[in-house]
């Protein structure tokens, strides 16, 4: 399998790691669960999702390039500038949405295809580009420190619409009740 091939599957294989994400914190409440995935139904908790879902499907890449020999460059990078594209793409396309007509799951779902279309094209011209190992080094870094924020964020929610919970009523991991 070359990499054009396998970016076309991966956008199938994020997408459906997004499914069984979604529950993890709800089978395992704990403290690295609430990290990872998302404890509520906020958008700012789906974002932690689609950045979870990217980074677990790059463990899984990393092993699958190996083994099927595919050269690639700028990984890391790649898997982190791709998973904070998707995410400000998600939210240009999503927020107005929203505003609109409100909550629908189709339309919620349809968004984050197109999106995983989108970034895994980028990411195919990203892994093609000369390697940069800075970047690399940098995007591990980020990596770490957007954990630390989707953490610390997680349980200290900024009262604004995107940590809004609208089926709990609730900011965060469901300490903030209005």
């Amino acid at each position: 399998m070359n990499l054009k091939k396998y970016k076309i599957l991966s956008v199938f294989i994020i997408f459906l790691l997004m499914f069984p994400l979604h529950y993890v914190y709800d089978k395992f409440p704990n403290s690295l669960t609430s990290i990872f995935c998302p404890v509520n139904e906020s958008i700012w908790e789906h974002l932690k999702l689609i950045f979870t879902s990217y980074m677990i499907y790059g463990i899984i890449s990393y092993f699958v390039y190996i083994k099927n020999k595919i050269d690639v460059n700028n990984f890391i990078f790649d898997l982190f500038i791709t998973s904070i594209i998707n995410i400000i793409i998600f939210l240009i396309i999503f927020i107005p949405i929203y505003n609109i007509i409100g909550e629908n799951l189709v339309v919620t779902l349809s968004i984050f295809y197109v999106t995983e279309i989108i970034t895994q094209f980028i990411s195919y011209f990203i892994l093609k580009k000369d390697n940069i190992k800075y970047l690399n080094i940098i995007s591990f870094i980020l990596i770490i420190v957007s954990y630390i924020i989707f953490g610390y964020l997680t349980y200290n929610p900024i009262k604004t619409e995107l940590f809004f919970d609208p089926i709990n009523k609730s900011y965060g991991i469901n300490t903030y009740v209005i």
